[in-house]
């Protein structure tokens, strides 16, 4: 019988790849690793890494003394990085041919990290499985491409398409506006081709060269580990085309921020039936109790899916994003969407989370709340019916401050994702936070330097 290890030597050999990117993603959802040559890569059967780079913040600090010496060795231990067979992904834009190859983490006697995301997601789908569940995801990311732009303190502008003049006012779905970067997405869809990710289709958002990439449903690691990649495979494609692509949630004053919607439904494990629906069609209490869940919870763990003081910015009324968790039969002013379907596409559209999310955080995110919800019998609030924005009594955190104090405060985020997760989070979140509030913004100088 062939080994996984047998098998994956054999997909590297067959394409004559020569190096390998063996990544894991941190909390931010950057890939940290190490690259190899192939065949140091399959004498070794992994990488080791120390498990500190899962406390690193953005900026590349870490977080205090005193956290980081509570929740890692002293000695500041390596883990143990085994790759994924089922995590294998050409890299197009590299020179030598080279493969991408997603690791898990463990430590010395063979446990899961308790910080690594992937880890966090797998224990998640664990709890659906343990039920005879599986939950079904289907991703949209939002971006922006942008003109390149070497000095952070100068805004960000719209990059010249094929005409030679960068876009102005409003082109939702424009397909002439999308044709504009034809040359780019041909690549885009041709590099993804070769990766095997499961894109559906290309739309063009309300902002300025804002785009969408809708993902076919699927297994949530696998999806989690395609965005991933497919975000790492933009960047590429845009800087080969002298432009810049951005996830960040709220790159352009007074322009629609970036969103990951996230279409999610629940079938039986053994049937494939979607248990969200009757024998009659109807909406069963099991979908309504996951919507349930979904209201109760995301405010508690909100930071999972706006990780980024940057990501508050978003949530302002009449920009399409939502400011709460009410949800509605096919409408887009409320948190959570139930979008038109037959019984067995029936599913709940999350609109909550940031194209900056990390993908394995807030795909595990969303599930648990709607996992609660069902274990629970938690019951939603009445739909909405016209405009949600007004609407307070679900209303989200207004800061990143507000979001970790009320996450690090809920105790069933820490049952769920472990004391250890929600610690180390909270804290790297805070000293990205703590750094943040050091930089003196150009509002401050432009409307207090004189005025006060």
């Amino acid at each position: 019988m062939t080994s996984k290890l047998d098998q994956l030597t054999s997909w590297l050999k067959e394409r004559k790849i020569t190096e390998v990117e063996c990544m894991i993603s941190d909390l931010t959802g950057i890939a940290r690793g190490k690259i190899s040559p192939t065949n140091k890569f399959l004498d070794e059967k992994g990488m080791r890494l120390p498990e500190s780079v899962l406390l690193q913040t953005v900026t590349g600090d870490y977080v205090e003394d005193d956290i980081y010496y509570e929740l890692l060795d002293e000695a500041d231990i390596d883990m143990f990085c085994r790759p994924d067979e089922n995590a294998v992904f050409l890299v197009p834009w590299a020179i030598e041919p080279t493969a991408m190859v997603i690791h898990d983490t463990f430590d010395k006697q063979g446990n899961p990290i308790e910080l690594s995301p992937r880890n966090i997601l797998k224990n998640i789908l664990k709890l659906y499985a343990d039920k005879g569940w599986k939950p079904i995801v289907a991703p949209e990311m939002e971006f922006y491409l942008t003109k390149r732009n070497s000095d952070p303190d100068f805004p960000l502008v719209a990059p010249m398409g094929r005409s030679g003049r960068p876009e102005v006012g409003r082109q939702s779905f424009s397909i002439d506006a999308a044709n504009e970067f034809d040359p780019l997405f041909e690549d885009v869809y041709d590099w993804c081709e070769l990766q095997t990710l499961d894109l559906d289709t290309l739309i063009h958002e309300d902002g300025p060269a804002q785009m969408e990439i809708n993902f076919r449903h699927g297994d949530a690691l696998h999806l989690a580990d395609q965005i991933t990649v497919f975000k790492r495979t933009m960047r590429e494609a845009a800087l080969k085309h002298d432009v810049a692509a951005t996830f960040m949630a709220k790159p352009i004053t007074d322009q629609p921020g970036s969103a990951m919607h996230i279409h999610q439904s629940v079938v039986d494990a053994k049937t494939g039936k979607n248990i969200f629906s009757n024998e009659d069609g109807t909406m069963s209490e099991l979908f309504l109790h996951h919507i349930g869940g979904l209201q109760k919870y995301i405010p508690e763990v909100l930071p999972l899916f706006a990780p980024n003081v940057n990501s508050f910015r978003r949530f302002l009324p009449d920009t399409s994003a939502p400011v709460n968790v009410e949800w509605g039969e096919e409408n887009r002013t409320v948190g959570l969407r139930v979008p038109e379907a037959g019984p067995q596409n029936r599913r709940v559209e999350n609109r909550l989370a940031g194209a900056d999310a990390n993908p394995y955080l807030v795909l595990a995110a969303s599930l648990l709340c709607g996992y609660i919800g069902m274990v629970e019998g938690i019951k939603p609030s009445a739909p909405v019916k016209g405009r949600g924005y007004e609407r307070r009594n679900l209303a989200l955190p207004v800061t990143i401050e507000s979001a970790l104090e009320r996450m690090e405060a809920c105790k069933d985020a820490e049952k769920y994702l472990g004391a250890k997760f929600v610690r180390g989070y909270v804290a790297v979140k805070r000293a990205e936070h703590e750094n943040f509030k050091r930089v003196i913004s150009s509002w401050e100088r432009e409307f207090l330097l004189l005025s006060v």
